[in-house]
């Protein structure tokens, strides 16, 4: 897309000489460099003012980081039975008798169970990588059990 020339804002300029530039510091090229030229040298004082920390460094260096070991996504109790397949809680809590249910939290995407919340008086068999202390004590009095996988 062109612009017609008749409605550039420099019509409005034509016949005087310097269009609004001066004729002292004349429009040049890139008088302050280009881009970010000059953070540390004559643009100092606006990188200072505005982006303060912009230079430097800071922490350790961790060669060879790798972002997998610590990748530990987590689960509470309480979101336990809601990632069941349906009916099951009702089928659990009409029958007393009928078998614990299995629900292995690895293949759902979450490596490590947490105590937050509360489980209803149900047994459940929850499998996981990791168990904080919470969790254990909670899915077991339920007369619940946890099992390690690797």
């Amino acid at each position: 897309f062109i612009m017609p020339t008749r409605l550039h804002h420099n019509r409005k300029k034509r016949g005087h000489v310097s269009a609004g530039h001066g004729r002292i510091g004349k429009h040049r090229c890139h008088p302050g460099g280009r881009g970010n030229a000059g953070g540390q040298h004559h643009h100092r004082i606006l990188m200072d003012k505005y982006h303060p920390g912009y230079f430097g460094k800071v922490g350790m260096r961790h060669f060879h980081l790798k972002r997998g070991m610590s990748h530990c996504p987590t689960v509470n109790i309480d979101r336990l039975w809601s990632m069941m397949p349906e009916g099951v809680y009702e089928k659990c809590k009409a029958d007393t008798n009928a078998l614990a249910p299995v629900i292995d939290v690895t293949k759902l995407g979450y490596f490590k169970v947490l105590g937050k919340g509360s489980l209803p008086d149900i047994p459940i068999i929850v499998k996981a990588r990791y168990f904080s202390k919470d969790a254990e004590k909670k899915i077991k009095a339920t007369g619940g059990a946890v099992l390690l996988t690797a």
